[in-house]
């Protein structure tokens, strides 16, 4: 299957995010991609709340997901939106960072809300509370795909071991790590971040990445790693998106999943063990 990563530079406006989403899935489904990915917060990339509630919706009525689902349908592609920020019904007024798969029909297959909250001190001058604005989520998430049985997860969640193992053992194949990950934890720890995960597990990583310099009309602005980047099963990089904006293509051999856990089969080696 040809695969596509949209490298995005997405700003705090949703409707001017989405019209250069909808032209990069253009581009790539002329290119001959069948399964697209975007990164995370793909439609706002904002750290004033303030503005989040100005210009975010609840999912049934968000349009950057309406948008996508319909160009999806219209060409008949899968699509993974790495994650959109969306209002929700909580009490203390904490969105959702949400992840979800869309079939060739424009249906959602899946969604899968992020677990893991990005509440670090990177530097005195960059420090996140993503948990004071973003509710985790509790439950993860398989999803069937002609490519093969799909685990979702979001950015931080790669530093999660344990969840992508539980992916793989369940039946993953490919797992998917749409970002928005930190220039400077992204120059120290993506790319061998990514390919554990893929050598540990057996499987194809697929991390669309958001990069450069978020323009901000409100609060400051925000700088992402970029290097949106392909794993295979092996731990070989298959392909590295640098730091522009643009589109990864990538053909990918399901058959290299077997390949890979035929020669090492580490997910049927689990041993009980006692302590610490």
């Amino acid at each position: 299957m040809r695969a596509a990563l949209l490298q995005l530079s997405s700003s705090d406006d949703p409707e001017a995010n989405l019209a250069v989403t909808l032209s990069m899935m253009d581009a790539a489904i002329a290119d001959g991609a069948k399964f697209i990915l975007t990164p995370e917060v793909t439609n706002c990339v904002s750290g004033s709340r303030t503005h989040q509630n100005a210009v975010l919706h609840p999912e049934e009525s968000d349009p950057t997901l309406a948008g996508l689902r319909a160009r999806a349908a219209k060409a008949g592609v899968w699509l993974l939106i790495g994650s959109l920020a969306l209002k929700t019904d909580d009490p203390d007024g904490r969105f959702a960072n949400r992840s979800f798969l869309i079939g060739p029909d424009g249906e959602i297959v899946a969604r899968y809300d992020k677990i893991h909250m990005f509440d670090v001190d990177v530097t005195p001058e960059e420090t996140y509370r993503e948990s004071d604005g973003f509710r985790p989520g509790d439950r993860a998430v398989l999803a069937d795909m002609p490519l093969g049985k799909l685990g979702m997860t979001v950015c931080y969640d790669v530093r999660f071991p344990h969840l992508h193992r539980r992916l793989a053992q369940a039946g993953a194949t490919v797992l998917t790590v749409p970002a928005a990950f930190s220039h400077v934890t992204g120059a120290a720890h993506w790319e061998v971040l990514l390919r554990a995960r893929a050598i540990e597990t057996g499987c194809f990583v697929l991390a669309p990445a958001q990069t450069g310099i978020h323009a901000a009309t409100t609060g400051r602005t925000r700088q992402t790693h970029g290097h949106s980047m392909v794993v295979a099963p092996w731990g070989e990089v298959l392909a590295d998106g640098g730091v522009e904006p643009g589109i990864v293509m990538v053909d990918l051999d399901p058959d290299a999943v077997a390949q890979a856990r035929r020669r090492v089969p580490s997910l049927r080696h689990d041993r009980a063990f006692d302590g610490p």
